[in-house]
Formats: C-alpha cells, structure tokens, sequence
C-alpha cells in the first residue's frame, strides 16, 4: 500500500524545498498549487461551474481571466469558499488519479500551502508541517516575489496560525537556514517506512550516499 504524505507550511517556510529533497530521494510530490492551475485552465467541469459563477468573461478569449478571479475572491471569505468549492474536490479527484499512477512507490506527498483547510490532510495518511520563524519567513517571500513587507504580512495573517498547523501535523520539520533539512527529510522517511524499501523504483533514482 503506498503512503501518502502531505506537505504544508506557511508562505516562506520552504516547503518547496522539503518536496524538491523528497522527490531526489525517490519520493514524488504532486504540487497541488501547479495542479490546481492547470486544472483551472483546463478542466471542463471547472471552467463550467466558474462562468456559472462570473460569467463567460471569466475565460475570455479561452484563457482563464485571472485578475476577474482573484478581484472576486480578494477579502472575501465567503467567496473564497465559493471558489475553492468548485475547485478542490476536482484537485482532490487528480490527486487520486495521480496515486494510481504511482502505486510503484511506497510512499508519495502531496504539496499544499492549504492541505488543511482545504481538507486534502483527509487525503494523506500523515501531515509534515514545514516550519520557519515568522520573520524568516517574511524575510524569504520578500526576496523571492519581489513585493513589500505589507503584502507580505497580509498573506501570513490570511493563514492559518503555525501554532494551529503544528497541532494538527504529524511531524514538524524546522526550515529556520540553521537546521540541517537533511537528516530530517530522512527521519520522516524512516518512520514512514519501517524498513520498506521507500525509493520510486519507476523513476529509476537513487540517491547516492542512501543505503537502501
């Protein structure tokens, strides 16, 4: 039986950085923000409930209108659970279709920044909470999307809370730039695993160093 695990974490925490480390240790990782896009491009059923919702406008010219959506969802929380209701049980059907892709391996993740109050953690037999101080954080969605400290806190405090994710996640990885990521991507690994072999033999990648 495979093992699914979900990875999430607030803005800035890394978790891209714990999946990337994962998938070069044989474990794939479906990136449900990519996924998801995608899907709100291109799956039928969505762009149907979504020019329900906004209009054919909302795909105009055949592309999804991305500045309509998110003035409609900005600040508004019934809106967000709106959309979000059309589109994660259609993320959560991919995912599923994705695992029987890769029933080859004994264990595979799911990335979201969401998992939680998307209610994907139903989905996977384990949580990983990525951490990182809240400053760290800050610090790192700066550099990488170029945008001011405001913007930034915003996003965080649209979150939920790290205090709230460690006490439902199953393990708490820290991505604070002093603690090896390493040692602890492995750790979850071999609780996971319990002397399974846990490398994607269909990807055909080990990785040097790791004895199986």
């Amino acid at each position: 039986m495979t093992i699914k695990i979900g990875i999430t974490g607030g803005i800035g925490s890394g978790k891209s950085v714990v999946s990337r480390l994962l998938e070069v240790m044989g474990v794939p990782v479906y990136i449900s923000d990519v996924e998801s896009k995608r899907l709100t491009a291109s799956d039928t059923q969505i762009r149907r409930e979504l020019i329900g919702l906004l209009g054919e406008e909302v795909y105009a010219g055949g592309e999804l209108n991305r500045p309509l959506l998110a003035s409609y969802i900005f600040g508004n929380p019934e809106h967000i659970r709106t959309v979000n209701g059309i589109i994660h049980p259609r993320v959560r059907d991919d995912f599923h279709r994705w695992v029987e892709q890769h029933t080859v391996c004994p264990i595979v993740g799911m990335e979201s920044a969401i998992l939680i109050e998307a209610g994907f953690a139903g989905e996977v037999d384990a949580v990983v909470m990525v951490y990182a101080p809240e400053e760290v954080r800050i610090a790192r969605a700066m550099q990488r999307d170029a945008v001011p400290r405001e913007l930034v806190e915003r996003r965080v405090r649209s979150q939920m809370s790290d205090e709230e994710k460690r006490g439902k996640a199953d393990f708490v990885i820290v991505n604070d730039g002093e603690t090896p990521l390493i040692p602890q991507v492995l750790g979850v690994i071999t609780s996971l695993s319990k002397n399974i072999d846990y490398f994607c033999l269909s990807e055909n990648r080990l990785h040097p160093g790791i004895n199986k």
